[in-house]
């Protein structure tokens, strides 16, 4: 009679997780993202969530929850209600890592969350103001240690990926260039653009409009290839840094303990949505291509995404002052 009294609290548990809301979704979709519009992530998220919605069959509201490089969106979500009304598009976990590794992140992103399917994946590209007499990695790696602290680069934020891609090229060159954080991207590029802040890292979507304005210049993409959208500008390691690849990576996740038939519902249908050739079309206009996967498979690329940028964040000793 004890061991009946004991497993019935717990088949009830397991019940509930395994029982799905007859009528989901029953009402909007909220998507937390974590940077402000204009930016690579929520440009993505606004391509894919509209189909998304229509297959559901209510609307997916982006709610740009922007602060600390995305981690203030990922803590709403983490305390949201486990009923998948709220979701994620979680873009990498640099921020986290950083975070993690001073002791000072309120959610843990492996248990916290319980992923639904990668989205895409696109390389950083190097872009310098016009105004900057350089033409290649090669001579703004030299000017750079011929004015050490002089020449300064921007980042959407301390901990995201434009500011540990240029810390690594940092690490890696040896070069001394100033950090100026700003609160996004779009507010980066601003100032890049202006002729203020001489050099950043920064996705390829949000980028591509002011290179072909001639504003700004491509010196080289972080990608293992050449982006098909940017096929004239080199890699990385075609521009002479050995070694230096750096994919950025958007995906959607739900809080933990959501029931896995909506989970695997909202997989279904955010594969069904990432395969529609018009969603290829428009993710391919911003030097995108659309990955989806199984939950399982997004769940494994995690775990090596994390434990890699663990590593590297450790033995650079990175910041997030």
């Amino acid at each position: 009679m004890a061991m009946a009294i004991v497993l019935v609290p717990a088949l009830q548990a397991l019940a509930a997780e395994n029982t799905v809301a007859p009528a989901y979704p029953n009402r909007p979709i909220r998507l937390l993202v974590g940077l402000p519009p204009g930016g690579s992530v929520d440009v993505i998220a606004r391509i894919v969530m509209p189909k998304l919605g229509e297959a559901l069959g209510q609307q997916v509201v982006i709610d740009n929850r922007t602060g600390a490089a995305g981690r203030l969106a990922a803590e709403t979500a983490a305390k949201a209600a486990p009923d998948g009304h709220t979701l994620l598009f979680q873009a990498s976990f640099f921020s986290e890592v950083l975070a993690l590794v001073q002791n000072n992140l309120s959610y843990d992103p492996a248990r916290d969350f319980a992923p639904i399917s990668l989205v895409t994946k696109i390389p950083n590209v190097l872009v310098i103001s016009a105004a900057l007499p350089v033409r290649s990695v090669n001579e703004l790696i030299t000017q750079a240690k011929a004015q050490p602290g002089k020449l300064n680069y921007a980042s959407p934020g301390k901990g995201s990926s434009a500011h540990l891609t240029m810390e690594m090229l940092k690490k890696q060159t040896g070069i001394d260039i100033v950090h100026v954080p700003f609160k996004g991207a779009p507010q980066a590029l601003v100032e890049l653009l202006a002729g203020n802040i001489q050099a950043m890292f920064s996705n390829v979507p949000v980028t591509i409009p002011h290179l072909r304005s001639g504003r700004t210049r491509a010196l080289a993409v972080t990608g293992a290839t050449r982006n098909f959208q940017l096929p004239e500008v080199p890699t990385m390691i075609e521009a002479g840094v050995p070694g230096f690849e750096i994919t950025v990576w958007f995906g959607v996740v739900a809080p933990a303990r959501v029931p896995q038939p909506v989970l695997d519902r909202l997989n279904t249908e955010l594969v069904k949505t990432l395969r529609l050739p018009e969603i290829k079309e428009r993710m391919a206009q911003q030097g995108a291509e659309p990955t989806p996967t199984t939950r399982q498979e997004f769940a494994a690329f995690q775990t090596a995404e994390f434990a890699k940028w663990t590593k590297a964040v450790r033995e650079w000793g990175a910041t997030l002052e």
